[in-house]
């Protein structure tokens, strides 16, 4: 079955359930012509490009997926993955971006870590790795404006440990079964948390990262990397709601999704006696509110702009080249700081200190 039948089918079938209020978002991202596929792992790396650029090791773990010229000292605004990369982990070919987001761990009674691993999501192919969406206005005719060549921006807030101060749209989501079942959906509706759902999920935790969508269209970076981007004054820009006067310029949405595979801990034997949730992200959060998302646009020339106007679906589009599993899993790099992303750890990589709610 298609993707965007499966999607409709699904989300429909949820509309009782959900409200009028989300029941409308999730028809509406049902029917949206979306580009979503998957960027397959290319590496875990204690490096951080935006946040701690040219330091080595940065202070947590990270998974980042895309483009394989990532490293510790991609000059903002001059940096261009798309010229320095060779190959890609995503199933468009032509999109060298770079995405990346915080690792997640599980730590067992005993006080030993061990990395959460991440599923494929549904309908797609590959290793590991993140969902990555764009997503025009669900209206059909509004235009939006391609990220430039050197554009970055950052959502979230690593620090963060409370829900005050979060950034929008920025949530966790319970799965019941390895159906997801209830299937999909948009993001940060019904039963969805920002902070890390305190219950074992029988088929694991999706995390949602959904970015600002409008532009001042004169910067490509900022100092905190937010500022130069920001989210609609008003209702949401899936709804067509407008960009503040500072930030006129339309981007597409860009969202990732983050499918983790909780489920190999779902033994009572490791859990807190006390029934408290034991995840935790690799900056030593365990509440959830400190999962954030990094991004470097790295599309070759012209090629987003096109598929956007083209309003290509999927991870399929005649206007792009796309590659197979085969070829995108093939697409590695070694890490920069050499340590253990595997097993059972005694410590998170960089000792943060563990914050649970």
């Amino acid at each position: 079955m298609q993707w965007s039948l499966l999607l409709t089918l699904a989300l429909t079938a949820q509309d009782a359930s959900a409200g009028p209020a989300n029941g409308l978002m999730a028809r509406q991202f049902a029917q949206a012509a979306m580009m979503r596929f998957q960027c397959s792992q290319l590496v875990y790396d204690r490096i951080d490009p935006l946040v701690q650029p040219g330091l080595l090791p940065s202070t947590h773990m990270h998974q980042i997926v895309g483009g394989n010229s990532f490293n510790a000292t991609m000059t903002s605004v001059t940096y261009d993955p798309a010229e320095k990369s060779t190959c890609t982990t995503c199933d468009y070919a032509e999109d060298l971006s770079n995405y990346w987001t915080a690792n997640l761990y599980f730590r067992a009674k005993n006080g030993t870590y061990k990395r959460v691993p991440q599923m494929v999501n549904l309908g797609l192919q590959g290793r590991e790795g993140v969902t990555v969406y764009y997503i025009p206005p669900y209206d059909g005719k509004s235009k939006v404006t391609a990220f430039p060549k050197g554009f970055r921006m950052l959502v979230g807030d690593a620090g963060l440990r409370t829900k005050e101060g979060q950034q929008k749209q920025l949530c966790h989501r319970c799965f019941a079964n390895k159906k997801q079942d209830p299937f999909g959906g948009a993001p940060c509706t019904g039963d969805d948390t920002y902070d890390l759902p305190k219950k074992q999920c029988g088929g694991g935790i999706r995390t949602t990262i959904t970015f600002p969508t409008c532009w001042d269209g004169k910067n490509l970076d900022s100092p905190n990397h937010k500022e130069h981007v920001a989210y609609p004054t008003s209702g949401s820009f899936e709804s067509g709601g407008p960009c503040p006067s500072t930030h006129p310029v339309k981007l597409p949405q860009l969202m990732y999704e983050v499918m983790w595979d909780t489920t190999v801990f779902n033994d009572n034997s490791l859990w807190p006696t006390d029934g408290s949730q034991p995840f935790v992200y690799s900056m030593g959060d365990g509440t959830g509110y400190g999962q954030h998302g990094d991004y470097v646009f790295g599309w070759k020339d012209g090629v987003l702009q096109k598929a956007l106007d083209a309003r290509c679906s999927g991870n399929a589009c005649k206007t792009l080249k796309t590659q197979t599993s085969t070829v995108s899993t093939k697409c590695a790099k070694a890490q920069s700081v050499h340590e253990d992303a595997e097993g059972w750890l005694t410590e998170l990589p960089g000792a943060p200190a563990v914050t649970f709610g």
